[in-house]
This record gives C-alpha cells, structure tokens and sequence, in this order.
C-alpha cells in the first residue's frame, strides 16, 4: 500500500511559492480560487493514487484555524 509523502519533496521551494504567488497576483478570488481547483485537478492527475489522494484529503481536512 502506498503513502502519502509528508516529507519535503519540493526540488526549490521558494522558487514554487514565489510561481504561486504570481499566478495568483493581480486576481479575484474567484480567479484564484479557479486556478487553485484547476492546479488540484492537474496535480491529482499527476499523483494519479486513489489512496495517496484519499490520504491528502484526509491531512488537508485536517484545518486548525486559530481565532
């Protein structure tokens, strides 16, 4: 059975969050919103694992918002 990676896997971090924070300048949040459902789409498909992408489901559920 597979599992999730949760380790940094990134080649260049930085340089990913600083792609991301450009795709997402200068737009709405629908916009952003729709790029963001479009990316998740595109990496899903790259995973490609129903249970990888069932145990990413279950950790990004796992939101703590502090108030």
């Amino acid at each position: 059975m597979s599992k999730l990676k949760t380790d940094t896997n990134f080649t260049d971090a930085d340089a990913f969050y600083a792609a991301l924070a450009d795709v997402h300048r200068d737009r709405s949040d629908a916009e952003s919103a729709a790029i963001n459902a479009r990316l998740i789409l595109l990496l899903a498909n790259q995973v490609g694992d129903q249970h990888i992408l069932e145990q990413a489901l279950a950790i990004a559920g796992q939101v703590n918002i502090e108030e």
